[in-house]
């Protein structure tokens, strides 16, 4: 699949023209017109099969519905995927004008790769840390935008609905537990308290869009919608209790105590698969563990030469002479301790993501020709799953939907989110990385809208972890604290690649996997251990974060070096980003020919991985 994918590409992006073989002009037409068909049909069910995913883009094709849930919604997206695979199968691909091969080449990869994915049955397993009816059913309001009389109406009808998307949750779960595809007990830990939390909160969230609905809608309308309203979020909250009811009786008893998917049906399997649709490379498992060694060896020597720039350092000369595991060691300790490098409140830490975005944001010109039109703010991961997230996430938004991008920040144990962490963090989840990313693919002109967010985690989570180093050329690490912080987020990437493959290829226990982050990386203990469980609970995806960053790293010292002084960091970042988000190999191909065009001599080398490794 990746071979015929950057076989095509190749072509597209290859200066040299058009195949000699070009077919006759009918047959190009007619194939191009077969294709422009089957990516609108594709482009109108993906908007009325994901209904929530149309209305936050802006194109509210069934406002009034959710996307089908259990295993009926499952199955009918299954087969719906078939029938376009077969449907692109049909058209006679070599007859496509170049214009058309690579889309057709990322189209039909995107399709058999979800076709693939449904045999392993994952879709069974979907309530977990991060996850679930219990995280959705509270955030339901978020990414609807209220406008006109009839957004609140058809607000009120999917309300109506999800009571009975939560029982059909459960029955395709009560599925999967037949058929032993149950997750691991550590990553369900804590699950039940989400659930507890939620129904304390009456759901209070789902309904405060109907306290500001607009005098156009009549009194008598609105009371009659609250009313409605009100029947369901009861019935939701009846049909969330029964669930955690029959989690805690029926469905966490029976969870696996292994962690490692090499376990569970089918998991070796999936997890070579996982890792091939995550990196989107063909490493092996024990080819990316040991690049993760050497880079936590390369960026662990990195660290020792920046605590040697610090305060703590200096205050005890004794330290220079201490081993350097030890050194490292008792460092860690200190920035775990010190009140110094943690805020006080949950507002200075929000306060103090803002004051760094903002600092980020003047600095973009300098490196971006294009930037996005939309803009984002900075709030708080909801209280009721603070607990058992991550440190943060980003949200997409959409200017035809009217809404911001958002940057959220865990604001749950102040004593665990360290100040030395959050330039990174803001770099990474903020701009330049998936904030301004993710915003330029919506808005970048030509291309196709099934492009601007194809499957490629490891160029849009790649992305974001080089978008932390250029804090560098920004002046943001002036600081050794900052410094040291930058190289702690780089060594977590590193780590993952070593725990990841460690847990699923080679049945790395928990509490192993939970030692080695935290021997070589300066994050908290509860940090780890959340980290630790994410991998458990989403095998290979992590993976993809330091793969993806080496690559485009590679690729920018390749243009750097054949360029020179032509080489034009401003344009490769804009011609990097202007397609939408790329599978390496694809990406690698692009910005050689982007290149080559500068400096037609040489031929740039071979992508990270093209061998193997």
């Amino acid at each position: 699949m990746l071979a015929a994918l950057a076989g095509a590409c190749a072509l597209v992006f290859s200066s040299v023209g058009v195949a000699a073989d070009e077919p006759p002009p009918s047959a190009s037409a007619a194939a191009s017109a077969a294709f422009e068909a089957l990516i609108q049909e594709h482009q109108r069910w993906r908007d009325l099969a994901f209904p929530e995913s149309a209305i936050a883009r802006g194109r509210p094709t069934q406002a009034d519905r959710i996307t089908e849930p259990g295993s009926r919604g499952a199955l009918l997206r299954h087969n719906d995927i078939t029938y376009f695979i077969e449907r692109g199968e049909a058209i006679d691909a070599a007859a496509l004008p170049e214009t058309d091969r690579l889309d057709y080449a990322l189209f039909m990869r995107e399709m058999r790769q979800d076709a693939a994915g449904f045999a392993f049955k994952r879709w069974m397993m979907p309530v977990g840390q991060r996850g679930g009816p219990q995280q959705d059913l509270p955030q339901f309001a978020e990414g609807v935008p209220f406008r006109t009389p009839e957004d609140w109406e058809n607000y009120v009808k999917r309300l109506t609905r999800l009571p009975s998307a939560v029982r059909d949750t459960q029955a395709m779960m009560v599925e999967g537990l037949e058929a032993r595809m149950v997750p691991p007990a550590a990553v369900l830990e804590g699950t039940t308290t989400q659930f507890e939390v939620v129904l304390a909160g009456n759901l209070d969230p789902m309904m405060a869009p109907l306290d500001t609905m607009p005098a156009s809608i009549p009194p008598a309308r609105q009371a009659e919608l609250r009313a409605v309203a009100e029947k369901a979020r009861l019935d939701a909250l009846l049909a969330l209790g029964e669930m955690l009811l029959w989690l805690k009786s029926d469905y966490i008893p029976a969870a696996p105590q292994s962690v490692s998917v090499r376990d569970q049906p089918m998991g070796s399997a999936f997890y070579e698969f996982e890792l091939r649709r995550f990196t989107t490379t063909d490493m092996s498992a024990q080819a990316i563990h040991e690049t993760g060694l050497r880079e936590v060896a390369r960026i662990r020597s990195e660290m020792l030469e920046v605590i040697a720039r610090t305060d703590w350092f200096a205050a005890d000369t004794a330290r220079a002479a201490l081993p350097a595991d030890e050194r490292l060691a008792q460092f860690i300790a200190y920035l775990r301790s010190d009140p110094r490098f943690y805020h006080r409140s949950a507002d200075a830490l929000l306060d103090g993501y803002r004051a760094i975005c903002k600092r980020i944001d003047a600095k973009l010109p300098e490196f971006f020709g294009v930037l996005p039109r939309l803009p984002y703010g900075v709030r708080e991961i909801p209280r009721f799953m603070a607990p058992s997230q991550t440190t943060a996430y980003y949200q997409s938004g959409s200017m035809e939907a009217g809404l911001p991008g958002w940057f959220y920040a865990n604001t749950y144990a102040l004593d665990q989110r360290p100040i030395y962490e959050m330039i990174p963090l803001s770099l990474h989840e903020a701009v330049p990385g998936h904030h301004l990313q993710i915003a330029l693919a919506r808005e970048v002109e030509g291309i196709r809208e099934f492009r601007r967010d194809i499957d490629a985690t490891a160029f849009t989570e790649g992305w974001a972890l080089y978008a932390e180093r250029l804090g560098m050329p920004m002046g943001l690490f002036a600081d050794p604290y900052d410094d040291f912080g930058r190289l702690l987020y780089e060594m977590w990437r590193a780590c993952r690649l070593v725990v990841d493959t460690g847990i699923h290829a080679q049945g790395m226990p928990r509490a192993e996997a939970i030692r080695f982050m935290a021997s070589n990386t300066a994050l908290s203990m509860l940090n780890i251990e959340r980290e630790v469980d994410r991998y458990i609970a989403w095998p290979a995806q992590a993976c993809a974060y330091k793969i993806g960053e080496l690559e485009i790293r590679r690729i920018r010292s390749e243009c750097e070096r054949r360029l020179g002084a032509a080489f034009d960091l401003r344009a490769f970042h804009d011609h990097l980003l202007g397609a939408g988000p790329l599978p390496l190999d694809v990406l690698a191909i692009r910005m050689a020919a982007w290149c080559e065009a500068r400096s037609p001599k040489e031929g740039i080398a071979a992508p990270l991985g093209a061998d193997g490794g």
